[in-house]
């Protein structure tokens, strides 16, 4: 018997295939943070990083502060709908401390 994969589940996984997507959240459940931490942080390029913000921030995951100082600062933070991806990211967390064998981060 063939099952159907509910369209919204489908969305979701097309949302977190994304490279980096997954990585982003997972830093920003730390708390809000500005681009460059971002970005040094999990080593993307700033392009990538943009785009996928943008994206995030499109899907109402992530949202963008503007604060009006000189220079002028920019955070990024999760919404709600954000911070309730950690349950499932502690759960991959959980998976691969005890599922993986040792990763070298090394290139």
């Amino acid at each position: 018997m063939d099952q159907l994969i509910c369209p919204r589940f489908e969305k979701a996984i097309s949302i977190m295939n994304k490279r980096w997507t997954t990585l982003i959240i997972y830093q920003l459940l730390e708390g809000s943070q500005r681009f460059c931490e971002i970005e040094s942080s999990i080593g993307v390029s700033g392009r990538v990083l943009s785009e996928r913000l943008k994206d995030l921030e499109k899907e109402g995951i992530v949202i963008r502060s503007v604060y009006d100082e000189t220079p002028v600062r920019i955070e990024y933070s999760l919404t709600n709908k954000g911070e309730s991806l950690k349950p499932a990211l502690d759960q991959i967390q959980k998976w691969a401390e005890t599922g993986l064998k040792q990763v070298s981060n090394s290139p």
